[in-house]
């Protein structure tokens, strides 16, 4: 095996530590623990640069510690992330520019978690290929309890150290991993972990995990993995129980994880297998319905009657998030799935442009505006099922969608699985 020395050299290099800001800056993020921005580091860019140049060079940089907070979890759970400062961002940018290389050729082909040229929807094009083509039916699906969390450090530095002898790369990854925790003005001690959040973090468990998906793929056994999420591929269910069993002991003798037993599960290809958002079946897939209330309770909170923004304001809003929405679940089949939420959104706008109006009166001047005549009844602007009237669908109809420019998820070709399944 090849090994790699000096390469510190390299991370404290002036042209890499300015492309590493340029892509801390394109992820943008949140401030860490000492409030910097990206913009106020920005605005003393070739200052900052060089001192950090200054300070890897003559081993003088010290990492702060990282900001813990916390997001909603899908099961009502809050997921702890780990905010470091701009500064570590960019050197750990730096860091991962030079060290991933050397790695990258050496993972499982069935990883495709935070890796270059990988997706989601790769991960999801092979797990479907392992079951419907190669007819691995039986599916442990393996939930690791908090496995940024409690990833053994001892056992990282010395996977990196398999490939890289640079004393100064092995100090600065330990300093990341020891840097502590800044959560309520207290600073506590990171033992164990590598906060999920960090730039270097997701690389990290990539070659912490390698251990695992090489003994597996040395044993024949069918994987895929997106950084903790995890399936193993089995045509029996006996087999299945077997590679379960050989998972287990890798994970938690050897790599000192903890296997979620409550979590962790034998599912099959006839009732369907949950993973990254689909729900996998015999001959095709769906968006698991807990992801649709999800999407569905964002647009609600983009589209309340009584806000103060108007409706072109309110679609400027909501597009990115029906086209992000759109373009991730569109490998599934979902042709009828769009078209009902669409119709559900375009109900909401509605419903929206009802309160403005208020009154009936501005209901009736719209329909006079379009051409028609006569007289009109008046109802409740209100009333939710008065969205759906006849009245209503006159004065906006779905031409209307189409002046105020609103994304229409319904004519995305779905089911495009097929091209990720080629790419794999």
């Amino acid at each position: 095996m090849k090994k790699w020395y000096s390469l510190i050299d390299k991370v404290y290099d002036k042209k890499n530590l300015y492309k590493s800001f340029k892509q801390v800056k394109s992820n943008k993020g949140a401030p860490g623990e000492d409030g910097e921005t990206i913009e106020m580091f920005n605005e003393k860019l070739d200052f900052n640069i060089v001192k950090l140049h200054h300070e890897l060079k003559t081993n003088t940089y010290i990492a702060s510690p990282v900001k813990r907070v916390y997001i909603d979890k899908d099961d009502g759970t809050k997921r702890p992330l780990g905010i470091p400062t701009v500064r570590d961002r960019v050197v750990q940018q730096a860091l991962r520019n030079v060290i991933e290389p050397i790695f990258e050729p050496s993972f499982h082909p069935s990883s495709f978690g935070y890796r270059p040229k990988r997706s989601c929807h790769n991960a999801i094009a092979k797990a479907e290929m392992f079951m419907n083509k190669y007819g691995l039916e039986y599916v442990v699906d393996m939930d690791l309890s908090k496995c940024f969390d409690t990833l053994n450090h001892e056992i990282i530095l010395k996977s990196v150290n398999e490939k890289i002898s640079d004393g100064k790369i092995l100090k600065l990854i330990e300093q990341f991993l020891k840097c502590g925790i800044k959560e309520k003005f207290e600073i506590q001690d990171t033992e164990i972990g590598s906060p999920q959040g960090g730039v270097i973090s997701p690389l990290l468990m990539n070659i912490y995990m390698t251990k695992f998906d090489n003994y597996m793929k040395d044993n024949k056994i069918r994987i895929v993995r997106y950084a903790d999420d995890i399936l193993i591929f089995a045509r029996t269910k006996s087999d299945a129980g077997k590679y379960k069993a050989i998972a287990v002991k890798i994970l938690e003798d050897e790599l000192k994880l903890k296997v979620n037993e409550k979590k962790t599960h034998i599912a099959n290809a006839y009732d369907g297998v949950s993973y990254l958002g689909f729900i996998i079946k015999k001959n095709y897939m769906i968006i698991h319905p807990k992801r649709v209330e999800k999407f569905k309770d964002k647009i609600r909170k983009l589209t309340p009657r009584n806000s103060g923004l108007n409706i072109d304001a309110v679609v400027s809003k909501i597009n990115p998030v029906i086209r992000g929405w759109t373009n991730y679940f569109r490998i599934a089949n979902c042709k009828f799935e769009f078209g009902k939420l669409f119709k559900w959104i375009k109900r909401r706008l509605r419903m929206k442009k009802m309160k403005e109006w208020k009154s009936p009166k501005g209901l009736h001047k719209q329909l006079r505006r379009l051409g028609y005549k006569g007289q009109f009844k008046k109802i409740s602007m209100s009333r939710w099922r008065n969205s759906s009237s006849t009245l209503i669908h006159m004065a906006l109809p779905n031409t209307w969608f189409d002046e105020i420019k609103l994304f229409d998820m319904s004519k995305v070709k779905v089911n495009t699985l097929y091209c990720y399944r080629c790419s794999n």
